[in-house]
């Protein structure tokens, strides 16, 4: 469609394709009053602040859901117009009480602009306010009933909570208080809400855009992988406030995590001076500030410094390690893994990736020559058929998680595969609940329906793959008949899934963890690259594979060499090219031995192999497995380094602890699980002495020998650029002009490539590679002793070993104890009710925790989160590694549940 052109108050403007008078009034600087629209809403006109005249109409008209017409004559300042909307306005303001005024108000804003004076009208009786909530409160006696909350509930992020009862007023759920509701709080309605009848419940929140003393600062979310833009509002140097940002991957939207949990950075145990432990005083996760006295930097980084260079001298490079973070910026994981590699002399770098998608990496390596996602998040909007399987996105990536429900509700074909029965498959045209660990039977099974009945993309095939008879062969005998009691899907569920995803014209795979953390997590990725490759459901938009990260820097962390097979760019350390090249720009030899991972490091710490670390802002005295043992193997180190926030159980373990830089603390650069590079800002000071950790990486690299000079992350990733291909054309200006550039981007003018693998595979012959997988068990089976399943992961609330999110107030409140999900009927067989206290036990630890009802597990099956110390579900979790990625199984051991005693 043309533009349409008409008249706005005597002057002829232009309507752009699908714009409303009042978005077209908007662009041209012609002020209508609103407020039951707003930018990423759907508009709804029943406020009718923003009614116009149009000629040859009876009625005044809602400029915001009416659409201009070429030649219409609109008069929006007419005496008319003018006096509706000053009407409007003013009974709006007859029912709000002036204790409910807040400073942000556009009903108050608008009010004054249009010169509306002191209602003369009653005010209607006042509902009670709602504090039940610990992030949110609720005062409806400031509602105006525009329904943008609801809108935002329903339509936005799909929630589904908030709702119209009785004369026009707002509910949760079935008229709940909020605290009690099925409320997830992401504060979209926080956000909606035009007059404060929704709000932030806390004591330094500031007016949304500023306000006396306020100032704005744009930057990222700190969480998981998403990559959600935002800007923080800053008093005084402490965080008041957090507003969504119109970023690539967000729009605005942010979850609980991202728009409540910022305290963290000003928790009273945040770490404001180096620590050395007092001499002879044991290592163990229970100690405490007691066991440490405080140092100067001068003092500590010495001692640091002193106790690598011993064991170097006196064991060789082969005696130290680092774990670097995912949660830093590119910059620090750049410089992190170049301190261990050009410092200590070894490729014993790892990070958190090994306990999360290494087996993805593997299998795509191997199969694709590319371990990044082929499509964006956002692509879902494109396609037809939606797969998500082994993930929990409305947990673990909330916003993501929105755009499915927002594909399914316009009508994709959502396709969700899990042994939980999680949220997302409420909107799920097919939700299978397959038997934990018989992934690989079921992919074969839809494989096999795609092999035996002519469904198979053969032109794709036979341009873009190889290896496609051996895979062929592998399946045939994999036959939904023959796999359905394996997996517990009936045959022909399989076989319509297999039909649904073959068929479509545009078709996404998304998977979680719930794929990669098994000792066959590597065969299960080969088995959904298979079903791209099978039927050419890749290269294009609205395609692809998409492992969805867990952490906010997870794909940098990696693009930067934080692992222990490559340089930066993925270049294997075995390659004497890739080396050369390294070596010329940093100016050292390097080891040509790949180094060990993260489970690896700590089993060598258990023999005496390793006996120095440096461990930069990860907690694997929480997030490994059998952490009875991996805490061993932090105690046995002869010296340990760590840099962090807090006292982490990690950090009990430490000879030094240097006080570092939190998220917002700190300027850098963080790619998001889509490949896209963004800037995030410093918005406050570090505490005290705290430090940033690109500093403190230098410090110590200084004190090893390396002649370091850099004057910030500036000047690290203008060396990045020059190390990694994939980002040469993405420059720090550029970031700061942009906002957000999605790599492989090469050159200042490519605009980036949110979609890969359109016309071949980085793969030396070019062609994608079929990988047959047999299904074999997981490492650990239920048995008579032990007869439950278990699974470990992820609640909303928390994030990670919590390390963060249990010192954020709203965070810990919403959910502050650990507990075991639990199947109904299994809790009732043990003579239990929800909230009971249960012992659960396997053959390496036992933990005590609240039992929680979960219908949504099949008999025999438990889940527990791994973020409660208190409760550490990884004391239970098997250490059994994949053979490829070295990946542990965290999503299946055999366990037994008891009722605690007392």
């Amino acid at each position: 469609m043309s533009a349409v052109k008409f008249s706005l108050d005597g002057r002829e403007v232009e309507a752009r394709e699908g714009e409303s008078i009042l978005q077209a009034a908007q662009r041209h600087g012609v002020d209508i009053p609103h407020l039951c629209t707003k930018d990423g809403l759907r508009a709804d006109g029943n406020c009718r602040a923003c009614v116009v005249e149009i000629d040859g109409e009876r009625t005044l008209a809602p400029s915001c859901c009416r659409a201009p017409k070429a030649g219409m004559q609109v008069r929006s300042q007419s005496a008319r117009a003018v006096a509706a909307q000053k009407m409007v306005l003013e009974l709006l303001q007859s029912d709000m009480p002036a204790e409910a005024v807040c400073a942000d108000s556009e009903l108050d804003a608008w009010a004054r602009k249009m010169n509306v004076g002191a209602p003369r009208f009653p005010h209607r009786a006042q509902p009670a306010a709602d504090t039940s909530h610990p992030a949110i409160a609720v005062n409806l006696a400031a509602c105006i009933q525009c329904t943008r909350c609801l809108r935002a509930c329903r339509e936005v992020q799909v929630n589904d909570v908030i709702g119209y009862a009785r004369r026009g007023e707002i509910v949760f759920d079935c008229a709940d208080p909020m605290g009690a509701s099925s409320c997830v709080g992401c504060g979209e309605c926080v956000a909606a809400c035009p007059t404060g009848a929704l709000l932030p419940l806390s004591p330094t929140r500031s007016p949304a855009g500023g306000g006396a003393g306020v100032k704005c600062v744009d930057s990222l979310c700190p969480y998981c992988g998403v990559g959600c833009q935002l800007t923080y509002r800053v008093r005084d140097d402490a965080i008041v406030g957090v507003d969504g940002r119109d970023g690539p991957a967000n729009r605005g939207r942010l979850c609980v995590k991202g728009r409540f949990g910022y305290d963290y950075l000003r928790h009273a145990q945040r770490l404001t001076r180096p620590l050395i432990r007092k001499p002879g005083v044991a290592k163990s996760v229970d100690s405490t500030m007691a066991d440490f006295r405080e140092a100067s930097w001068e003092e500590a980084l010495d001692f640091a410094a002193e106790g690598l260079k011993r064991i170097l001298a006196r064991d060789g490079k082969y005696a130290l390690a680092g774990f670097g973070s995912a949660k830093g910026s590119n910059e620090e994981a750049y410089l992190f893994q170049k301190l261990v590699r050009t410092g200590f002399g070894t490729n014993n770098v790892d990070h958190c990736t090994r306990l999360c998608h290494a087996s993805s990496v593997a299998a795509l390596l191997e199969g694709i020559g590319s371990g990044a996602v082929s499509n964006p998040v956002r692509d879902v909007a494109l396609a037809d058929v939606i797969v998500v399987i082994g993930a929990n996105p409305t947990v673990n990536h909330p916003v993501a998680a929105t755009w499915m429900k927002n594909a399914a509700e316009r009508g994709a074909t959502l396709i969700v595969m899990d042994p939980r029965e999680t949220e997302l498959a409420r909107h799920a045209t097919h939700a299978l609940q397959f038997r934990p660990d018989s992934d690989v039977a079921l992919l074969n099974a839809i494989a096999n329906v795609i092999v035996t009945e002519g469904l198979t993309n053969q032109t794709f095939i036979a341009e873009r793959t190889e290896g496609f008879d051996a895979f062929r062969d592998n399946v045939l005998a994999a036959t939904p008949e023959a796999m359905a009691p394996v997996c517990g899907i009936d045959a022909e569920t399989i076989r319509a899934v297999a039909r649904t995803y073959a068929r479509s014209r545009a078709a996404m795979i998304f998977w979680g963890m719930g794929v990669s953390q098994h000792t066959h997590g590597t065969d299960n990725v080969r088995c959904l690259i298979a079903l791209a490759l099978m039927t050419g459901q890749i290269g294009r938009p609205g395609t692809g594979l998409h492992p969805l990260r867990g952490q906010n820097n997870v794909q940098g962390a990696s693009d930067a060499g934080l692992i222990p097979i490559a340089l930066p760019d993925y270049g294997r350390v075995t390659d004497a090219t890739v080396r050369a090249r390294f070596e010329k720009l940093w100016v050292a030899p390097l080891d040509p031995k790949p180094g060990l991972t993260v489970v690896e490091i700590l089993d060598a710490a258990c023999r005496g192999e390793i006996k120095g670390m440096v461990i930069m802002g990860e907690n694997p005295a929480m997030s490994d497995p059998d952490l009875a043992h991996a805490r061993a193997g932090l105690a046995a180190l002869e010296h340990l380094v760590v840099q962090d926030l807090f006292l982490t159980e990690t950090a009990a373990f430490a000879d030094v602890v240097l006080p570092a830089s939190g998220f917002a603390e700190k300027a850098g650069t963080f790619t998001n699980t889509d490949r896209t590079v963004q800037l995030g800002r410093a918005a406050v000071s570090p505490p005290g002495e705290a430090r940033q950790d690109l500093w403190i990486v230098q410090e110590l690299a200084r004190r090893l020998g390396l002649g370091w000079h850099y004057a910030g992350p500036q000047d690290v990733f203008a060396e990045m650029r020059r190390a990694m291909p994939s980002i040469a054309g993405i420059s720090w200006e550029r970031l700061e002009r942009e906002g957000a550039v999605t790599y492989p981007c090469h050159g200042e003018d490519d605009p980036g490539q949110p979609v890969i693998f359109t016309d071949f595979f980085p793969t030396v012959s070019g062609r994608g590679r079929f990988v047959p997988a047999q299904f074999r068990p997981a490492a650990e089976l239920p048995d008579a002793e032990y007869p439950f399943v278990l699974i470990t992961g992820r609640v909303l609330e928390h994030w990670h070993t919590g390390a963060m999110t249990r010192r954020s107030s709203v965070l810990d409140a919403l959910e502050p104890e650990a507990h075991v999900d639990v199947p109904p009927d299994d809790l009732a067989a043990l003579g239990c009710a929800g909230g009971d206290f249960v012992t659960l036990e396997t053959r390496r630890g036992k933990v005590s925790a609240r039992a929680r009802a979960d219908a949504g597990l099949a008999r025999g099956t438990l889940f527990m989160s791994f973020c409660y110390a208190e409760a550490a579900a990884n004391l239970l979790t098997n250490p059994a590694l994949d053979p490829f990625g070295k990946i542990p199984e965290f999503k299946y051991c055999a366990a037994r549940l008891g009722k605690a005693p007392g």
